[in-house]
This record gives C-alpha cells, structure tokens and sequence, in this order.
C-alpha cells in the first residue's frame, strides 16, 4: 500500500486523521502554523499496532492529537528516507516536527498517559517559541566529514574493537540489548573466528525459529533474552550469508543447516511467487512461538507483508548464492536466478541503473536510493562470480555508474536524492551503507579492472578516516572494506567456465572476502592462478596451495 492508503488505513483503525507524508501534508502545517506529529510505524512491528490500539484509538488523546497537530504515519519499509531522519533508535517513534519538518522532539513508545503528558508540553512550547524551537540533527546539517588519509590502522582498530567489545559471557558485541549484526560477524570470522562462532552459535540458539525457519530482529536483553518476534527481509538475508559464510570456515552443519532452513522460510512463507516479501510479523509473540508445528496451526499465523523490495531483494539474491557457491544446492540457486529476473523485470532499469524502491498495484517508491544501489551491485557481482554470465555484470555496471554520478560527488556516498519535504532535503551520507556499496565497488573493479570504482570506494573509506578512532563494531564493514584497500584483493582467475572444479574449488577458498573470476581474459583452459602471483594451478589442490602462498603473501 502507499502512503495514502496507509494513512487512510491507521485512521480507520484508530480515532486519529492521518495524513500521508508529502508536500500537502506540510502545506496544511504552513499554513495553519500548526506542528506535526510524525508516527513511524512498521506493518511488522508489534508494538507499533498494540500503540495504535492502546493510545491512538483512545479518545480524548485522539481529539489532542487531531486538535493541536497534523499527524503523519509514515511506513518506515516504504520510507527509508524518513525513517533516518527521524527515527528515534526503533519503532514506533513518535516525532514532533516545526511545520518545515524541523525536529522539536521525540519518543518511541507511548502509553495514553505518556501521550497526554508529552503532547501538552509541545503544545506549550510551540506556543511560546513557534519554529525556533526546531532543531537539525547534527547529521543532517551537511557539515563535512571527517575525512583523512587510508591507513591500516583502521582495519587494526576495528578489529581491536571486537574483542574490546565483545561478551564473552554470551557472545555477541555490547552489554545491552543484543542484535545478530551480521556484517560484523562477517568481519569476525577472519580476525576473531572464535568471537564469530560464539556469536553464531548464539544467534542460532536464541533468535533462530527452529520450527518455521527464519531469524528474529534482536533480544532486549544481554542474554539473548526477550526475543523480539519479528522477522524482516534484510535481517533473514544477512544471517543466511552470515551463516553460510561460518560454513565455509568451519564446514560444520551447525552453520548450514540454520541457513538452509531459512532459505526455505524465505523460498516458502515470504515468498510471493516471483520474488521475497518483506517482513512477518510477531503474531502472538512467545506464546506462539513456544510451540512446536501442530501447536501453532492451532492459533492465528502471523501478518505478512509480501512487498517485493528492491534492497532486501537484492541482498537475498546474494545470499542465496553465497549459500550455492559452498554447497552446489539447486534450489538456492534456482531461487537467487528467480529473485534477479523478478527484479530485472519490475525494479531495476537495466539500461539506465535506475533502482526503484518498492512497486505495487498502487503505489511506487522512490528511486536511487543508496541502500538499492549498493545491493544490487553486490549481488549482481557476486551472480556474475558464481555463476559466469557476463550480462550480470553489465547491470552491476550500469547501476553502479548511475548510483555513483547521483549519489557521489563528495567523497562520502549521499542515501538518496536530496529533495523532498521536512529534512529530506538535507544530505544524509550514512557510513554503513557507505560501506555496503565501497564494497560492491570493490568487486566491479576487480573483475572489470575499472580502477574508477576503486577510486570511488577509497575516497568512501577516507572521507571518515578522519575518525577512524571513533568507528566500532556496529560499522565493522568500514573496516573490511578499509583492508580490501590497504593489502589488496584476493582475486582467483579461472580459465574455465562457471561450474568446473577449478571455479568451484575457487569459490570455496577460506575467504569470504575473495574475488573470483570464470573464464578469466588470458588465463587458459584447464588452468588457474591468483592474480599478481605467479605460477598456474591445473587441480584443486594446486589451486588450493597457490591461494594459501598467496594469502601468506597479502598477510605479510
């Protein structure tokens, strides 16, 4: 559904008059000189919907709401704009804005009593102060970043940061709530593999649903307790390449199997029968998922979103190959090719690059967004990595060039067009995503050889360096990417095509982190080699020999 049709939704299922994000929305509070309350609300969020039933549909906080501010419901899956902007660290964030969509304050979660309370306070300052009392998020003000020069001692750090942050008592990074920050454990598994096994091990006990398949969001608590029952695309993909990747390390189906069942999670409930929806949410929370098969046929399923997006999408694409590449399973592979046709055909323009966000029968998301871009470059590089076809790298290319000449320019990586209503025409250069796409670059260059997509991905890492100090494991693939561009890139050349023993003993070389190239230009038939190495393998254990002198080499 789009904005309209969600606001239109809430506002039948509670007593407030939501408006849709966009320009008439802020005219209505420009002209009227009337604040907003901003409400970011998920379909997959539990406590978004127990909000609206507690608080919203109560009447008296209705008539305040409705009386003293144009309230907005944004869907923070269709919005990722504004739900950077204005989130306040989870959902529901319940924001307070100027008419020009400055921020006044915010909250997450609110009780009839808490709305009351907060609602006359704004009232009482927008009375006295108006617009002055707005404010811009420091990240927002479009100051530069702190840029410096690429040093090694940013992958150092960061990995320093690992065990400096790591629980040893439970696993996981931090001492609070506990989120499965698969990217990190990604980062792990080559400079603290038992951290990243402990993690793994973890995740797989507390957040995996064992009887449906799938990963829960997080854990409220340090312990992995307090399991918060929502699963989303993004989330399940990035574990599913997590896990796979803790497979190739160990070989242990205690990594695999995890994987695997949450392909079919993917491949089964969220499918849509052309693509992955995007999320499903809690159902009954812990007393349905404390139940086994039979238990749970017995109670109401949860709720589904079947969105196709365009990132999430991508990323399981990318999955699903990964998971293929170390274990020759058809239906993931099968599957991956289904999810990049569906994507090819609906939301990516293979001739101009241009992503678009999410397309329904009624609505259409934006387009060029960073977090779209960067996806699809990986997972078309990686499509073109195991499984040979050049065309794969003909979008990854085009994508790549449209992202980097709307997005680029200043050396960090803008999230998307500057333009829009309330602080959507600010620039937001977020580093994590930043990361995301440095990385696709990374592997374009390498097998291309285009040495402007190097170019762009160091001055991605540098226009942080600046604060390399200051970076921890949240963003952990600021210091992967930081590596790829000290040492340099693993990249296995293989004369022959996609599939043969050489390419797939290349594939499954203990580094996630590679590059590997099928029917490379001037490597021969029958052959293979690291390249600026010398020496050619002609078997898989020669192969396997040359790739450790050669990682021996790059580590020294």
């Amino acid at each position: 559904m789009d904005d309209s049709t969600a606001a239109a939704a809430a506002t039948a299922s509670t007593r407030v008059e939501w408006r849709s994000w966009g320009p008439d929305a802020f005219s209505e509070a420009a002209d009227t000189d009337t604040p907003i309350l901003l409400s970011l609300s998920a379909t997959w969020c539990g406590a978004c919907h127990e909000m609206d039933a507690r608080t919203y549909s109560e009447p008296r906080v209705a008539a305040n709401v409705n009386d003293s501010f144009v309230p907005i419901r944004v869907d923070v899956d269709r919005n990722p704009r504004v739900r950077e902007r204005y989130a306040m660290g989870g959902f529901p964030t319940t924001a307070f804005l100027t008419p020009s969509g400055e921020l006044l304050t915010g909250a997450g979660y609110l009780g009839p009593d808490g709305m009351r309370d907060i609602v006359d306070r704004i009232r009482t300052v927008f009375e006295e102060k108006g617009a002055d009392a707005g404010r811009i998020p420091r990240a927002l003000a479009d100051e530069p970043t702190p840029d410096g020069d690429l040093d090694s001692r940013i992958e150092e750090h960061i990995a320093g940061q690992l065990t400096e942050q790591f629980d040893p008592a439970h696993g996981g990074w931090g001492t609070d709530a506990k989120f499965p920050l698969p990217r990190t454990v990604e980062f792990a598994l080559k400079r603290e593999p038992q951290q990243a096994r402990q993690t793994l091990d973890a995740i797989a006990q507390h957040l995996y649903d064992s009887v449906d398949g799938g990963f829960f969001r997080f854990a409220t608590e340090r312990d992995w307790s307090g399991v918060r029952h929502e699963k989303v695309l993004e989330t399940n993909a990035a574990l599913v390449r997590a896990f796979a990747n803790g497979y190739l390390y160990t070989g242990e189906d205690a990594y695999r199997e995890p994987a695997a069942h949450t392909i079919d999670y993917l491949t089964d409930t969220l499918w849509t029968g052309v693509a992955v929806g995007g999320s499903q949410g809690p159902g009954q929370g812990a007393s349905y998922y404390s139940g086994d098969a039979d238990e749970r046929a017995d109670q109401p399923g949860p709720r589904t979103d079947l969105t196709v997006f365009a990132g999430g999408n991508a990323l399981a694409a990318d999955a699903l190959l990964t998971y293929h590449a170390y274990t020759d399973d058809d239906h993931a592979r099968e599957y991956a090719e289904r999810v990049l046709d569906a994507l090819e055909s609906d939301l990516v323009d293979t001739d101009t690059g241009v992503v678009t966000h999410y397309r329904t029968d009624d609505a259409v998301g934006d387009t060029d967004l960073l977090e779209d871009a960067a996806r699809v470059v990986s997972a078309w590089t990686t499509a073109r990595q195991v499984l040979g076809d050049d065309e794969y790298l003909t979008v990854a290319t085009r994508v790549a060039d449209n992202a980097l000449e709307t997005l680029g320019g200043d050396g960090a990586f803008r999230d998307g067009p500057a333009s829009g209503v309330g602080l959507c025409d600010r620039p937001l250069r977020p580093i994590d995503t930043g990361m995301e796409f440095a990385d696709g670059l990374l592997d374009l260059a390498a097998i291309t050889g285009e040495d402007r997509y190097r170019a762009a991905a160091t001055d991605a890492v540098e226009a942080f360096a600046g604060a390399w100090d200051r970076i921890g494991v949240q963003v952990a693939g600021y210091g992967g990417v930081a590596a790829r561009l000290t040492d340099g890139d693993l990249v296995v050349e293989v004369g022959d095509p996609a599939g043969s023993d050489l390419h797939r003993a290349a594939l499954r070389i203990a580094d996630h982190e590679a590059v590997v190239i099928s029917d490379a230009d001037g490597v021969d038939a029958g052959t293979a080699s690291v390249r600026g190495h010398e020496g050619l393998a002609t078997t898989p254990e020669e192969l396997s020999t040359q790739i450790s002198e050669a990682v021996e080499s790059l580590s020294n």
